[in-house]
């Protein structure tokens, strides 16, 4: 059956339907084999069916993380499907796609803009997922291998196979996979090499949007921070994740007495006002790095060069700060 939806896009609701799992889409989260079977499906939506049961995995209940296996039957209940919606725009792909910075046969990876999810849903209608896949069509089995928040740039890991798909959501599981980023943390770092581990709890505001707070309830997190240099009243960090958990980063340096230099969610008003001022548009947070073994044991190493709008922040507002700091102590 189709309909009109009150926005005017046709959508389609399908009935209930049971998957099995095949060894080629065994070894994926739920949520995400969810997202890939449901296409135009709000992930809030998405979320909330996993949490009410509607979804089953052999006639039980799951969690959004529980990894599939093979021979898992999936029940997948009526949902409204986005049948119609607007195409991404094939200038969108196609700039999308120029920002590759390595492509073999089994993994693509790209220099992610800022601004940009890494999924639709929640409000958005394309991310990279669907920009590539538009502007690759023949990359049918194209899925992510990690995320990156939607402010933060930076390298980002994509596979082509399932079996690629695979094998690198299990070094991520062994801890055999390096990320590191660079961040601009607000005051005058004096922890030197310092690694924060604090367990991390997502919640949920009104508004649906995750926010993460330090809780002895929550998972297990560690983050390691190292200074790279000082501009004024900033910090530039190198910060390497530990583990894997949402806005990680963000809140353990929250949490260290340092946010983040243009972070809306867990930084200092009055500090991004000036930031903002000098500057920086955004959350000053790019992923720098990965490196992981491959299929064959060799190293694999994957850099981004720092995004243009923090590097011109670090040439021009930041210096501008740590000439005020310099002229504030020959002052005194």
């Amino acid at each position: 059956m189709q309909e009109k939806s009150p926005s005017s896009s046709q959508s389609e609701r399908h009935g209930v339907r049971r998957v099995r799992i095949d060894e080629d889409t065994a070894d994926q989260r739920i949520d995400n084999f969810l997202r890939r079977v449901l296409p135009g499906v709000p992930k809030g939506r998405i979320y909330r069916i996993l949490r009410k049961g509607e979804v089953r995995v052999n006639g039980g209940r799951v969690r959004a993380e529980y990894r599939l296996e093979a021979g898992d039957e999936v029940r997948i209940p009526p949902v409204r499907i986005n049948a119609s919606g607007d195409a991404p725009s094939s200038a969108v792909s196609g700039s999308l796609a120029e920002r590759i910075l390595f492509e073999d046969k089994r993994l693509l990876v790209i220099d992610k803009p800022t601004g940009m999810a890494v999924h639709g849903g929640s409000g958005v209608s394309h991310g990279v997922i669907e920009l590539l896949r538009h502007a690759r069509p023949e990359l049918k089995d194209l899925s992510l291998v990690h995320r990156l928040d939607r402010e933060t740039s930076g390298v980002l890991v994509l596979a082509k196979r399932r079996s690629a798909l695979r094998e690198l959501h299990a070094l991520f599981r062994e801890g055999r996979v390096e990320k590191h980023y660079l961040a601009l943390c607000v005051g005058d770092w004096q922890l030197g090499d310092f690694t924060v581990d604090a367990p991390l709890l997502v919640t949920h505001r009104k508004n649906g949007e995750r926010h993460v707070v330090v809780d002895d309830s929550g998972k297990p997190a560690s983050t390691r921070f190292r200074l790279s240099r000082t501009f004024g009243s900033y910090s530039l960090l190198t910060c390497s994740p530990l583990t894997g958990r949402t806005h990680q980063i963000r809140v353990h340096a929250l949490h260290a007495g340092h946010p983040l230099a243009g972070d809306e969610r867990y930084g200092d008003e009055a500090a991004n006002r000036e930031a903002k001022r000098l500057g920086l548009k955004r959350l000053f947070l790019h992923a720098q790095s990965i490196a992981f073994p491959d299929e064959h044991g060799n190293d694999r190493h994957f850099t981004a060069p720092l995004a243009e709008d923090l590097e011109a922040f670090l040439e021009g507002g930041a210096r501008e700060a740590t000439q005020k700091k310099r002229a504030a102590r020959r002052s005194r």
